[in-house]
């Protein structure tokens, strides 16, 4: 059974930092180049980092650029997002995201994690 799960979210003043952690199971994980969205109330989804399946090549969008990081541990079968300077507008639900490199049709989704940024 595949499965994808967050953690590490919640609600965090605006300035601070968090490391959001998703655990997979069920396939092989180091076979999947590994992303986070996020989707923020009235917004489509969005593409925020991504990470190749060795962890040596990294993208990010614009708007997150210098304060997520994305990181993986292969042999614990985790992905990392970790944010720092978090801004109101980052405020969304974060989605872990599994993608196999030469057929992207072939992809798991975690159930989302909150993180609310506000005073």
């Amino acid at each position: 059974q595949v499965q994808l799960v967050e953690s590490g979210g919640g609600l965090v003043q605006p300035g601070g930092s968090l490391r959001l952690s998703c655990a997979a199971s069920g396939f092989v994980f180091s076979l999947y180049n590994m992303r986070w969205y996020r989707q923020a109330p009235g917004k489509e989804r969005e593409l925020v980092a991504q990470i190749s399946r060795a962890g040596d090549t990294t993208n990010y969008a614009d708007a997150v650029k210098g304060r997520f990081t994305i990181s993986r541990d292969n042999a614990k079968k985790t992905v990392y997002l970790q944010i720092i300077s978090l801004k109101p507008e980052d405020t969304a639900v974060y989605y872990c995201n599994a993608v196999l490199p030469w057929q992207s049709s072939v992809t798991y989704w975690g159930q989302g994690i909150q993180v609310t940024v506000s005073s």
